[in-house]
């Protein structure tokens, strides 16, 4: 299929329209069609009855400069190729591997960063039947086959006898070369060690540790075998995990819609969150393990604070369910003055940027640095995308308005409304990870931020406002009746708040002050045992929706997206930020890279004019 001819240059006025390039306040990021990955014939896969297309990436260290290698599953197929990313067209034509399955579907997959090289990578790929294959697609070998079916003595048909379910997510454990873990659609979780083997019988478990919708188990056997942990994590299919940066602490969602995150060595539940409504399907982190994003059913992006164990902010902007949710590394900026002012050339905002991950890493330890007194508190920005099945990429920015709406701004940011701080406790002296200290951190969940929204009128607004997406909160708002209203307007579809303009809102909300105390989420001398509370009993999904695990829709910022742009005809699965680009793929089967501003004069004009077009633009 041809390059749509809707997709013109600056984008289009029509909302069906396929985008080839966007624009950012950091310039124009745009597709490049001669880039796409996909089966070697190019044809639209039909995705009906098949599992989402997934993509993994490893850096192999070759000697040639180009060590980067991608693996992405289509159907039953399954592809290994070397990614030439922004440098060079793509040669369909010289998979590395490719591998047919009958009988079963590859469902995820991911490569062990410590091991590879150029001549052996580790490659873990889960399975719709259950099974999970450990393969090196360099050597084109298959080294093992976890949870396997055998035959036993009581039966004489085979069996897989440590999870029948499909497997929904596998990674490797974080500096470990032999340690991984694999969820399944029976909301079970399993800790496997490649050295070990499984054993001929159905496992025999013994509790180890158990907690509010969640029990851990290890394998009782005279010799070590796999799996060596079992979990149970709430309720439903786990449809996700991921580690934080420091591989200490594990976010799990799930399909009862609760993102519990847990210290992974201590097996002890850190906290909880619960969704809008319906389950949650992706979860990520950010570069510096401080926030959580989680996505889902309930169409909304759900910002969560690891340090406060709450939820800071949501935001709203696809038309559909939420596949994946993504921090880019390359993006997130920490400036100890002024904002960034981003005018200017490509180059010159690349130079103020943050755009490798040891940089992250630099700003997180600069955050610890912070204190209460400071006149001119750290400027952050974290950046993440999510991608959904209503074909649409969405960009947010998390700006410190709302992640320190406590703290005196600059003079900026003199518009912004600020709850008064010297009423508030403070959480001084956590631990997050990576042994980094956090000193004079409000556990105060109230956040009103005043900011310019992706979709609001320019003049309505004014010109001194912070450079954030989030949708101010009126200071005159009433809780009880708009917190109902909006729950409602939300949980039936109608999402009219998040289009609504400033003046629209002001306008509505004029007649008495918003009680922000009256959140459960507001810790104060008399409630402040009542989120440890929530975590000790049993929770009713039914019941969370107005208490610290699901705050009401008025209660915290509403982010409205940057961007929002359909980029593909069929739902989007992947989403992943490089450092010359980004990677989306849809369940048609074509994997796009979207050059970064200032990054699409690598590839010559020669490769573009040679190369055939792609589907997605």
């Amino acid at each position: 299929m041809l390059i749509s001819k809707m997709a013109t240059e600056g984008g289009g006025k029509e909302m069906n329209e396929i985008k080839s390039q966007f624009t950012t306040r950091e310039g124009v990021y745009k597709l490049l069609s001669h880039s796409e990955y996909s089966r070697p014939n190019r044809v639209p896969f039909n995705s009906q009855g098949s599992n989402p297309v997934k993509v993994s990436f490893v850096n192999v260290n070759d000697q040639s400069g180009n060590g980067d290698r991608i693996c992405f599953n289509v159907g039953r197929e399954l592809y290994f190729y070397i990614y030439k990313g922004v440098r060079k067209a793509a040669d369909l034509s010289k998979p590395i591997d490719k591998r047919i399955y009958k009988g079963t579907q590859p469902t995820c997959h991911d490569f062990n960063p410590l091991t590879a090289t150029a001549e052996s990578v580790s490659l873990l790929v889960g399975f719709s039947a259950g099974q999970v294959q450990l393969i090196d697609p360099i050597k084109k070998e298959t080294s093992k086959l976890f949870n396997e079916e055998v035959r036993t003595e009581s039966y004489q048909e085979k069996r897989r006898l440590i999870d029948k379910s499909r497997v929904t997510c596998v990674k490797w454990v974080p500096g470990s070369e032999a340690l991984f873990l694999v969820a399944h659609s029976s909301g079970n979780l399993y800790l496997y060690n490649v050295e070990h083997a499984c054993g001929p019988a159905a496992p025999h478990y013994q509790s180890l540790k158990q907690g509010q919708n969640y029990s851990v188990y290890t394998c009782k056997s005279k010799v070590t075998r796999n799996p060596l942990l079992k979990w149970t994590v709430g309720q439903g299919a786990l449809n996700e995990f991921a580690f934080s940066p420091d591989g200490k602490f594990l976010a799990c969602v799930s399909q009862d819609g609760f993102l519990r995150v847990f210290n992974f060595d201590a097996v002890e539940l850190h906290g909880t969150m619960k969704s809008y409504f319906g389950g949650l399907l992706c979860v990520c982190w950010s570069p510096d393990g401080r926030y959580i994003v989680a996505g889902g059913e309930d169409d909304l992006v759900t910002v969560w604070s690891f340090v406060d164990c709450r939820v800071i902010a949501r935001g709203h902007g696809h038309k559909s369910w939420v596949s994946v949710v993504a921090f880019d590394h390359y993006t997130t900026s920490v400036e100890d003055g002024d904002p960034m002012e981003f005018s200017g050339s490509d180059e010159d905002v690349q130079d103020q940027m943050y755009v490798c991950r040891d940089r992250a890493n630099s700003a997180q330890s600069r955050l610890s640095k912070r204190n209460s007194t400071d006149s001119r508190p750290v400027q952050v920005t974290y950046r993440f995308g999510s991608v959904g099945q209503d074909t649409q990429l969405c960009f947010w920015d998390l700006t410190e308005d709302i992640l320190f709406p406590h703290l005196p701004l600059s003079r900026t940011r003199t518009h912004t409304n600020v709850m008064n701080a010297t009423s508030l406790p403070a959480v001084v002296g956590v631990a997050v990870p990576g042994g980094v200290t956090v000193n004079n951190v409000s556990a105060n969940p109230s956040t009103n931020g005043n900011s310019s929204g992706a979709s609001t009128p320019c003049n309505s607004l004014p010109v001194t406002l912070p450079r954030s997406n989030s949708l101010p909160h009126s200071s005159s708002i009433t809780a009880n009746s708009t917190s109902s209203a909006m729950d409602s307007a939300i949980a039936t579809g109608v999402s009219k708040f998040a289009t609504l303009g400033l003046h629209d809102r002001k306008e509505r909300h004029h007649e008495r002050d918003h009680k922000r105390n009256h959140s459960v989420g507001h810790v104060s001398g008399r409630s402040s045992d009542k989120l440890n509370m929530l975590t000790k009993t049993k929770t009713d999904p039914a019941k969370t929706l107005g208490t610290g695990l699901c705050p009401h829709m008025a209660d915290i910022p509403l982010l409205e997206p940057l961007i929002c742009k359909k980029i593909a005809h069929e739902r989007l699965t992947v989403l992943i930020f490089l450092e010359d680009c980004i990677v989306t793929a849809c369940q048609e089967g074509f994997i796009c890279t979207w050059a970064r501003p200032g990054k699409v004069g690598l590839l010559s004009s020669q490769n573009q004019a040679s190369s055939p077009s792609g589907t997605v633009v």
